[in-house]
C-alpha cells in the first residue's frame, strides 16, 4: 500500500518536487482508499499550504519543528531509549526485521526514523502494517499532539498517520504527556541543554519534552511496544 509510504515522504525534507507531485499523491490516495475521504482531505490541505509557501521558508519550518529540539523528533526510539544501551540492540533488531522484507540501508540511515518505518510498512501485508503501525501508536499521538499544540501544519499528516493504526492511542497518555512536557527551547543554551545525554535508568521521571514519553508513569507500555516492532509480529 502507498499510502504508508507517501504519508512517510510528506515527512522528509522537503525539497519541493514532492508537492508539485500533489495531484499525483492525491490521486494514489484516492485509488487505494484505505484512507477515508476526510483524511484525504487533511493531506490535500497540507499540500496546499505547503505549496502556498517559499520554499525556504518551508524548508526553515521543517528544520525548526524536527530538528531543533526533542519534542518533535521523528526517530521513534528517541522516545522510548534515549540514549541507552536499549536503543542500540532496537535498532540492530530493526534492521534485521526491516532485511526480512528486502529493505537495506546504509550506515547513514537510522532504522527508527518514522518515514523509513512506514516505508517498511508499505512492504507488509495491510493488516500487518496496520498492527505494527499499532505498536509505535502512542509515540506517534504524543508528538501528533505536540504539533497541533504548536499549530503546525505536519500535524494534519501525523494525524492522518492515526487513522491507518489498528489501535487507537491513549488519550489519558497523550494529556499527561502534554501536561508534563517543558517549553520548546528558545536559545542555544536551552537547546544544548536538551540534547545533553540523559541517564538511562535513574529511575526519575525525564523532564525534557522529548523524554517524558520513557517514564513509566506517562508510557507504561511503550518500550516494550516498540520492542515488539522492533522484533516483528509474532
Amino acid at each position: 500500500m502507498r499510502t504508508f509510504k507517501i504519508l512517510g515522504l510528506l515527512l522528509t525534507y522537503p525539497e519541493g518536487s514532492l508537492f508539485k507531485a500533489s495531484e499525483d499523491i492525491l490521486a494514489i490516495l484516492r485509488e487505494e482508499a484505505i484512507l477515508p475521504e476526510k483524511a484525504i482531505a487533511r493531506i490535500a490541505a497540507f499540500l496546499t499550504k505547503q505549496q502556498n509557501k517559499d520554499l525556504l521558508d518551508v524548508q526553515e519550518d521543517y528544520v525548526e519543528t524536527f530538528d531543533r529540539g526533542r519534542a518533535h523528533c521523528l526517530h521513534l526510539f528517541e522516545h522510548i531509549h534515549g540514549e541507552s544501551r536499549d536503543r542500540g540492540q532496537a535498532m540492530v533488531d530493526l534492521i534485521d526485521t526491516y532485511a526480512t522484507k528486502a529493505l537495506y540501508i546504509n550506515n547513514n540511515e537510522l532504522p527508527d526514523y518514522l518515514p523509513l518505518f512506514m516505508e517498511y510498512l508499505l512492504r507488509c501485508p495491510f493488516d500487518e502494517a496496520r498492527e505494527l503501525l499499532g505498536e509505535a501508536i502512542d509515540v506517534i499521538a504524543v508528538i501528533s499532539a505536540k504539533l497541533k499544540k504548536r499549530q503546525s501544519v505536519y500535524a494534519d499528516v501525523f494525524a492522518v498517520i492515526e487513522v491507518l493504526s489498528a489501535v487507537k492511542p491513549d488519550q489519558a497518555k497523550i494529556k499527561k504527556s502534554l501536561a508534563t512536557a517543558s517549553p520548546d527551547p528558545q536559545t542555544l543554551e536551552e537547546l544544548d541543554e536538551e540534547w545533553k545525554e540523559a541517564e538511562a535508568f535513574s529511575g526519575d521521571p525525564l523532564k525534557d519534552s522529548m523524554m517524558d514519553c520513557n517514564s513509566c508513569d506517562v508510557f507504561p507500555n511503550a518500550t516494550e511496544a516498540l520492542k515488539k516492532m522492533a522484533g516483528g509480529v509474532s
